[in-house]
């Protein structure tokens, strides 16, 4: 495929200032000069709540911050004990005919204890389906986030749904909050934030939380659980700190077999001048 095969439809790029403001995806357009021309054409509000392998849909550099922290943690936690597998921008297939194929930004799928490279999760083949979903929000596409996902992921059957809405603050910053529904007799129900905000993600036994402009995860004890930059950053301070044990250890060590080595010295002269004086007086 080359760059010039790839053009931009002029009907799209015409009218709209964003016309590609949900994403695009190239359809085949052949041209007398061309049979290999794709064209570039805009997805819909439609096409973002159910899209296609190949598709691409843009988000904010701290929407996938957000997703690849979330995706990390809840990797760590759950997929070295085999409970679940964690799958990120995935398509994933029900097993519901009338119900249309979604891209989640994070699944928890429990009952499958490894993962595979999928770019569609097909329940039907797979005999499982996800126990969580988080969506992350955005600006343009909130409403099926917000609305329709909550009638389609119930529908599913995933136990619980997890948003973080981004609600837009001024001047274009971020400003979260989270909504958790719980899958009760077939529907959903919105399950209130604990005293601190924060939502209970129930096969993780994690809390999420938001702190400032994005999301932080907590263990049981509460403590904040850092991404892979904090983590590092920790481990290697740790490290540094167990170094510095080993070398004051070691030091310590050391001075110490000086010091044994030189109390068995002074002891094996002193024993030498008593054996001396014995001898000098005739006691020997």
């Amino acid at each position: 495929m080359t760059t010039d095969s790839l053009q931009t439809s002029p009907a799209a790029a015409a009218s709209d200032a964003e016309p590609f403001r949900y994403g695009w995806r190239f359809v085949p357009h052949p041209t007398p000069d061309n049979p290999h021309h794709l064209e570039q054409v805009s997805l819909t509000l439609e096409d973002v709540l159910h899209p296609e392998v190949g598709e691409f849909i843009g988000h904010s550099d701290r929407h996938e911050t957000d997703r690849m922290y979330l995706t990390a943690v809840l990797r760590a936690r759950l997929e070295p004990s085999g409970i679940a597998i964690v799958l990120s921008d995935v398509h994933i297939a029900w097993d519901i005919p009338d119900l249309r194929a979604h891209g989640p930004d994070v699944m928890v799928i429990p009952g499958i204890s490894e993962r595979r490279n999928w770019s569609t999760f097909e329940v039907v083949v797979e005999g499982v389906r996800p126990a969580l979903i988080i969506e992350i929000t955005s600006p343009e596409t909130r409403a099926n986030d917000l609305e329709i996902k909550v009638e389609h992921y119930a529908r599913a059957g995933v136990a619980q749904y997890v948003i973080v809405d981004d609600m837009g603050g001024r001047g274009g910053e971020r400003e979260l909050r989270l909504l958790d529904y719980r899958l009760a007799e077939r529907r959903y129900v919105a399950h209130p934030t604990d005293a601190n905000g924060r939502v209970r993600l129930v096969i993780a036994s994690l809390w999420l939380g938001v702190e400032g402009d994005h999301v932080v995860c907590y263990d049981e004890r509460g403590v904040a659980i850092g991404d892979y930059v904090a983590v590092a950053r920790q481990a290697a301070e740790a490290e540094e700190r167990a170094q510095r044990t080993e070398r004051r250890a070691r030091r310590l060590a050391e001075r110490a077999r000086q010091e044994a080595a030189a109390r068995a010295e002074a002891e094996a002269r002193l024993r030498a001048l008593e054996a001396e004086l014995r001898r000098l007086r005739g006691e020997e």
